[in-house]
């Protein structure tokens, strides 16, 4: 028996052949990789050494700074590829799994090339608006006195914009390439060792880390570098170097224009079929999850690829660069407010702990190692353990790298214990985001008492298991909310009091604090983003184990990594979430100074008691309300089309219960893809317009009223209240989805009946509800959050 259930042999069903359906119509490699696969292997190496040298010649001539930058990122490279060959050499298991693995990949490539395709007609078409605006606005005083005309200013920001998006694709393509391919590999790891399919999930998670972060260092300061030699920077009628960061707005804005549109289109492909999958094969068949059976199964787990995985390559992605940038700006207009005689340390600071940031995480995902018990299947520590070891591991390096590069950055003569201030606030970030991982561990871990309580609930019906996760949701915002605030007042406080004044006395240190703080809490970055890599492998791995029909100790593994994946992304939401609380208060401050530098008018504070500015906050709040119900209804319709399909194909082909005909997988993901592309322009149009409208109604407003700034300060009310607002609902829904789909896995695990008893039925209920809470809505409130940050930025001329 444990032989036919190895092969997969149970009835007349499995002894059919198993194929499935090819969705590959075309090509799904995106473009640029055909283009370069098609040229010669020795021209494509001396074009790659040819720009490799470029590089390096540009970067020495900008800093030695830069030179390490690149050469830890290379490196990091260097190290990914190590992984992919390691991932890669792994088996992929008998023929059923790879079949499997296969129809996944092309659904999701195909999904991919698609989506993708639709973002980039988008950014193009946003990049000539931005590009007429930039032509037709003012120059700032000091791009006039550097010779930077607007037609200049107008194409290095437009170009800026489109690396940032063709980056942050390559990003998301990276994510769910490494995704689709090591799925099948931890399945069958799975069935010799739950340690080895732990370190092939880390290790894969690992390199899309890697590149993700490393991409994004190397972008900036590839782009830092050009405009410094190209627009002569520090010489004689150059631009200053402390003007530099604004011009790399750009780059951020386009990086989170496709993290927003990647995040809310893979994450309504991926819980539409999920839910779809789920109401009906679980509920209303009682089928167990990924049963073959299920015609929705195959959507549902491309949709782990597409929205989990592409989407948060992208999402990570931008994170890192609105956090460099914003940094930057704060760390130049800091130097030249305290004329420091060499302002680079300041400016080129969050590279240098990025750089870091790739060494140590890259020793955290090294530390966790293949060490099992011979000849005994299934029987190992906590996962969340080993994991939670590997990020003590990274965080204790990130303590010690950061305060050496706050030692060798940020010392200067004019305050020379400056440098232990700024190393104390990123000890404070570093601290606040192993709190968000602790305090969301508590909130989402079934092993902790509110999600145990929360599956106790489901014991009473389906009512009482959604009463008692929305309070659960509700209640989780409290301590992430404490935590962001002591951590912006900490480190606020010790960059005012590091000793750096401006010529009239008056201390500055204090925003720059807060970016270094923010620097701090992403210092572990990569290791974060492996960790929520390892979630979507491990369930995908978890469903083709099902499907296949491997033995029950097999699944046994699986469902505990699953169990260890869902925890660590709603830890990775909680980390995104902090992180972009951070890194929107420090894009208000370089706005409010952008805004400044247009207007030739002092713009210091936004005052509420204004009936206009107060209206603009109500309009910021209404935008994340409106944004997150127009998330979740877009999953409920595309689920709806899932639901009818599903029921559909179990009506007209009764044999499919019986493994006596085959679903059509491909219909479902059919409908799906087409479904998640048309629901994700209203949401995503909304999330770009609103800002650029209202600033530009209350502009003509004031321009009437005598009240020049009108617009401007309409404009900063409605990112702030939109940030607030936007914080406390993304915790509410990450935590609540993420406590509801795990309270599912305990019940799973035999607790309170069990699969398929009533209690299990009310906690499915409740996942279902909280799947595009936690997928869809969550994930994208925070990259909108930034993304408002930076589209203002980006569009100050507007409002003025």
């Amino acid at each position: 028996m444990d032989k036919d259930m190895e092969g997969g042999n149970l009835g007349p069903y499995q002894e059919r052949p198993r194929t499935f359906p090819d969705m590959r119509s075309k090509p799904n490699t995106p473009l640029i990789f055909r283009l370069l696969m098609r040229i010669n292997t020795r021209v494509l190496l001396v074009l790659l050494l040819f720009g490799l040298g470029a590089l390096l010649y540009i970067g020495a001539s900008t800093s030695p700074i830069i030179v390490f930058v690149y050469s830890v990122c290379i490196l990091s490279f260097v190290v990914s590829i190590y992984l992919t060959k390691w991932v890669l050499s792994k088996d992929e298991g008998p023929p059923e799994m790879v079949m499997i693995s296969d129809a996944i990949r092309d659904g999701a490539e195909g999904f991919f090339r698609t989506q993708y395709g639709t973002i980039s007609k988008m950014a193009i078409l946003l990049g000539l608006v931005i590009l007429s605006i930039y032509l037709f606005r003012n120059t700032t005083p000091q791009q006039e006195s550097s010779g930077l005309g607007r037609s200049t200013s107008a194409y290095i920001t437009v170009a800026a914009f489109l690396l940032g998006a063709l980056c942050s694709g390559v990003a998301g393509y990276v994510g769910m390439w490494v995704s689709v391919r090591a799925n099948v590999r931890v399945s069958s790891a799975a069935r010799r060792s739950a340690r080895e399919a732990l370190q092939v999930a880390v290790r894969a998670g690992g390199f899309s880390a890697l590149v993700v972060v490393g991409m994004a260092v190397l972008g900036i300061a590839i782009l830092y570098a050009i405009f410094y030699v190209w627009l002569r920077v520090d010489l004689p009628g150059g631009m200053k170097v402390t003007d530099l960061p604004l011009l790399l707005v750009g780059y951020g804005f386009g990086a989170s224009f496709v993290a927003l549109f990647a995040q809310l289109g893979g994450g309504i492909y991926t819980k539409a079929a999920d839910v779809g999958a789920d109401l009906v094969g679980k509920v209303e068949q009682g089928i167990p999850e990924d049963d073959p059976r299920n015609p929705a199964v195959i959507a549902d787990l491309v949709g782990d690829n597409v929205g989990d995985c592409a989407a948060r390559g992208a999402d990570l992605f931008e994170s890192i660069a609105a956090e460099i940038i914003s940094a930057m700006i704060l760390g130049g207009t800091m130097a030249q407010r305290c004329k420091i005689e060499d302002p680079s340390g300041f400016i080129l600071f969050p590279l240098v702990v990025h750089s870091f940031d790739l060494v140590i995480s890259s020793i955290g995902i090294f530390s966790i190692r293949n060490v099992r018990d011979p000849g005994v299947i299934g029987v190992i520590e906590d996962p969340m353990k080993i994991l939670q070891k590997g990020y003590s591991v990274t965080v204790i390096l990130a303590v010690l790298t950061f305060g050496l590069s706050t030692r060798w950055m940020l010392y200067t003569d004019q305050a020379p214990s400056a440098w232990l201030n700024f190393a104390l606030c990123g000890l404070v970030g570093i601290m606040t985001a192993y709190a968000f991982v602790l305090i969301t561990k508590y909130y989402t871990d079934y092993k902790h008492e509110p999600v145990r309580t929360l599956a106790l609930s489901s014991s009473t019906g389906h009512g009482t298991n959604i009463i008692a996760g929305v309070s659960l949701g509700l209640e989780s915002t409290a301590l992430p909310v404490l935590v962001i605030s002591v951590s912006i007042i900490s480190a606020y406080w010790l960059g005012h009091t590091s000793g750096l004044v401006d010529e009239s006395g008056n201390p500055t240190g204090g925003l720059f604090g807060t970016a270094v703080a923010t620097m701090g809490m992403l210092s572990t970055a990569a290791y974060v983003l492996t960790m929520d890599m390892f979630g979507p492998i491990a369930d995908n791995a978890g469903g083709i184990v099902e499907m296949s029909q491997q033995p029950e100790s097999v699944r046994e593994i699986t469902d505990v990594l699953d169990a260890v994946g869902n925890t660590t992304k709603a830890t990775t939401k909680g980390f995104a979430i902090g992180s972009a609380a951070l890194a929107s208060f420090l894009l208000f401050s370089a706005y409010m100074d952008e805004v400044s530098s247009f207007a030739h008018l002092p713009f210091n504070q936004v005052d509420i008691a204004i009936p206009e500015v107060f209206i603009g906050g109500l309009l910021g709040s209404m935008l994340i309300f409106l944004f997150s119900a127009w998330a979740c209804a877009a999953v409920g319709r595309s689920a709806q089309e899932v639901v009818n399909e599903v029921r559909r194909q179990f009506i007209e082909r009764p044999g499919i219960m019986d493994y006596k005909e085959k679903p059509d997988y491909g219909r479902c993901v059919s409908i799906v893809a087409s479904a998640s592309l048309r629901e994700m322009i209203k949401p995503g149009a909304l999330a770009i317009i609103s800002p650029i409208v209202v600033g530009f109604l209350f502009r003509i407003l004031g321009h009437y009223t005598g009240h020049p700034l009108l617009g401007a300060k309409v404009v900063a009310s409605m990112l702030m209240f939109a940030t607030v607002s936007g914080i406390l609902m993304a915790l509410f829904l990450n935590t609540a989805g993420g406590a509801w789909d795990n309270a599912k896995k305990y019940i799973e695990t035999g607790a309170l009946g069990g699969k398929g008893s009533d209690c299990h039925k009310a906690a499915v209920t409740g996942d279902t509800v909280g799947d595009p809470f936690k997928d869809t809505a969550g994930p994208s409130l925070h990259v909108l959050i930034k993304m408002l940050a930076t589209i203002t930025l980006v569009m100050a001329p507007v409002f003025l």
